[in-house]
């Protein structure tokens, strides 16, 4: 068995918990708000304040965990120990969130969303630590980001066609979404086992440790991780809007709900099939300067979109799996520069601290999507926009619909675009950067 063959064997291994835990991102911040909306009357402004808490919230627990993910070691490692313990409480809140009992409201919403925002926390920042030390190389990390992403986008196919084909009516014994909570509890825990036993701990790099507030200093410090997470809260931003109103859009701008399951399927299958598409093209043209593009294709694509209305199915189902190929792009390569930038401390600071870095990553992400959501939902209540009517939304309302999915986007991407566009940290400059934490790592012992 070649390199390459050996490392796509671990890497497809350490991708495979990935599935589970997109299960558990995806309807959390497309399909419970509409569920809880829709079936326990719950207003889309309380909804969207709910999960705007609890990404403040977020701001304590993630470089928590983050620093707890660095120092915490045991004869299992770090990252591999801090993943296992944690998925019981994210597979319970999970569980608990997508089946609630009868007359559930906005309190019991808060109380096991908090649960599981903490549990995800838990689980992904050490998770996402292993993957960025289990590979090294430049090319190498767009590859096992690849295998994550994708088995992130199948989890997310499965998460969106479960509830659908199930139903989303809470009135059922057993409705789309307690299958796909089950499926969670089950999955989550054996898949996280059979990981951390195959997949071997990767090697520390750390010198010395830092204090907390010290490292937060020379995190503040790094430049190019500075840009990076600029640029990536920006278009986290301007994807989580269509996303969260994709349902909406479906149902109610062009007036097919029954197509809602089958265009979100079409638009991450299409993701998955971008994923190997994006490595190809990283490979040619630099990790940044792909990512740039595809962030561009997209802008173009989104400004026809919202030229949409009643019947233009076609239309947007062009338009789903266009930006289905180029959300391939958007999940795989800022990962994988992620990485890269975290070697530019390591090198500085003397400590390998991946899991305080993924811990801000991690935080910019669910900070974009709570933007989004405490954003787009009042601004669509205020335009007269009403989540469970029963008859036609007003002009003004659809109006509003429209131009908030397609076009508010669009200047957060030509802005991210604009920031990442002469990133330094390209595939040379890294691999002079890896000569000398190798160097140091010889050198201290």
């Amino acid at each position: 068995m070649d390199r390459q063959t050996n490392g796509n064997a671990r890497f497809a291994l350490y991708a495979l918990p990935a599935i589970p835990l997109a299960a558990i991102a995806l309807p959390f911040y497309i399909v419970v708000p509409t569920f809880y909306a829709e079936n326990f009357g719950i207003s889309l402004t309380a909804i969207g304040a709910v999960l705007l808490a609890i990404r403040f919230l977020d701001a304590v627990t993630d470089p928590l965990f983050g620093w707890l993910s660095d120092r915490v070691r045991s004869r299992f490692g770090r990252r591999r120990f801090f993943f296992v313990i944690s998925t019981p409480l994210t597979a319970l809140s999970a569980f608990m969130l997508f089946w609630p009992p009868t007359g559930a409201g906005i309190g019991y919403l808060a109380v096991w969303g908090v649960a599981l925002s903490i549990g995800a926390t838990w689980s992904l920042l050490p998770y996402t630590a292993w993957g960025a030390e289990l590979a090294t190389g430049y090319q190498d990390r767009a590859r096992l980001s690849g295998w994550r992403e994708a088995a992130t986008l199948v989890g997310s196919l499965i998460a969106i066609t479960i509830p659908f084909v199930g139903g989303l009516d809470a009135s059922q014994a057993f409705h789309g979404l307690a299958w796909l909570a089950v499926m969670i509890a089950v999955l989550l825990p054996s898949l996280a086992l059979a990981a951390a036993w195959r997949v071997p701990e990767p090697k520390d790099f750390s010198r010395r440790q830092l204090a907390l507030r010290e490292g937060l200093k020379h995190l503040m410090r790094n430049g190019p991780f500075l840009r990076l997470v600029a640029a990536f809260l920006l278009n986290s931003f301007a994807n989580a809007i269509p996303a969260s109103l994709f349902i909406y859009f479906v149902g109610e701008r062009l007036g097919r709900p029954d197509l809602q399951g089958p265009l979100l399927f079409v638009y991450f299958l299409c993701a998955i099939a971008g994923v190997p598409l994006a490595v190809r093209m990283a490979r040619r043209f630099g990790k940044h300067r792909t990512w740039c593009v595809a962030m561009l294709a997209a802008c173009l694509i989104f400004s026809v979109a919202g030229l949409l209305s009643e019947g233009d199915v076609v239309a947007f189902a062009i338009v789903c799996i266009l930006t289905g190929l180029l959300l391939g792009f958007d999940l795989t390569l800022p990962a994988a520069i992620q990485a890269d930038v975290i070697d530019e401390d390591t090198a500085v600071s003397g400590e390998q601290r991946t899991g305080l870095y993924f811990a801000a990553w991690s935080f910019t992400t669910k900070l974009s999507v709570a933007l989004s959501a405490g954003l787009v939902f009042p601004l669509l209540d205020v335009a007269g926009f009403v989540a469970s009517a029963s008859g036609p939304q007003t002009p003004e309302a659809l109006s509003m619909l429209s131009a908030l999915y397609a076009w508010l986007p669009i200047p957060a991407k030509l802005a991210a675009i604009v920031i990442m566009w002469r990133f330094s940290l390209d595939e040379d400059a890294h691999r002079k950067l890896r000569v000398r934490l190798e160097e140091s790592l010889v050198n201290s012992r």
